[in-house]
């Protein structure tokens, strides 16, 4: 039987990990123009996310702009989409069947048994969408550092890992350790209810010769 409280706690970090994927995928930040090397250091910062690109003026004014044509964008772009788009989709599935599954709710609650598999199956769709997020995460930063470090890119295009990504890695990393907690299980209760006390095995009362 799974224990209540690594339930809990299995939920919560799934929870934060799942607001965490909401807020990763909507900022802008993915990305930042760099200052490194000879760059000379301008008044305006550049943005680069996944749905538009946002310049801040020094005087505090952000001008966005939204990416005119899905087909033009980049491959990292778009596959980091499908992905981020994928994590947010399974971790909301998951978050519904955890609930079933969870140990304080009242839902098939004389099927324990069964209760436990639907906590582990929620765990399940947890622990995927934190590995969706981390590739379409990764895959995007791999993507950066790539164009940080070649020698063709120029000083002025190349970039920095944004604000976005480090949030995205560390809710991919709380919904897999959510959904693994979620998967945990204790078997000691279990063979405690199975050892009952044995039945007396008494000799039968032998008869008259």
């Amino acid at each position: 039987m799974a224990n209540l409280g690594v339930q809990l706690l299995g939920f919560s970090m799934a929870v934060i990990g799942l607001i965490g994927l909401i807020a990763s995928t909507a900022m802008v930040e993915w990305k930042a123009s760099s200052y490194a090397g000879q760059n000379i250091v301008t008044a305006q910062a550049m943005y680069e996310g996944l749905w538009k690109t946002c310049v801040s003026q020094s005087t505090g004014q952000i001008q966005c702009k939204v990416y005119d044509s899905l087909l033009q964008m980049p491959a990292e772009i778009q596959a980091t989409r499908a992905l981020m788009i994928a994590s947010i989709l399974l971790s909301g599935l998951g978050l519904l069947v955890a609930m079933v599954g969870m140990k304080c709710t009242t839902c098939m609650a004389d099927a324990p048994e069964q209760k436990d598999k639907v906590a582990i199956a929620g765990g399940v769709f947890f622990i995927v969408a934190g590995f969706c997020a981390l590739v379409g995460t990764s895959w995007y930063g791999n993507k950066i550092a790539t164009d940080f470090y070649n020698p063709f890119t120029p000083t002025n295009a190349r970039y920095e890992f944004g604000s976005a990504l480090f949030v995205g890695w560390g809710a991919a990393a709380l919904s897999m350790l959510g959904g693994g907690f979620l998967c945990c299980h204790c078997h000691g209760a279990a063979s405690k209810s199975s050892a009952r006390y044995p039945k007396s095995s008494q000799p039968a009362a032998s008869g008259y010769v």
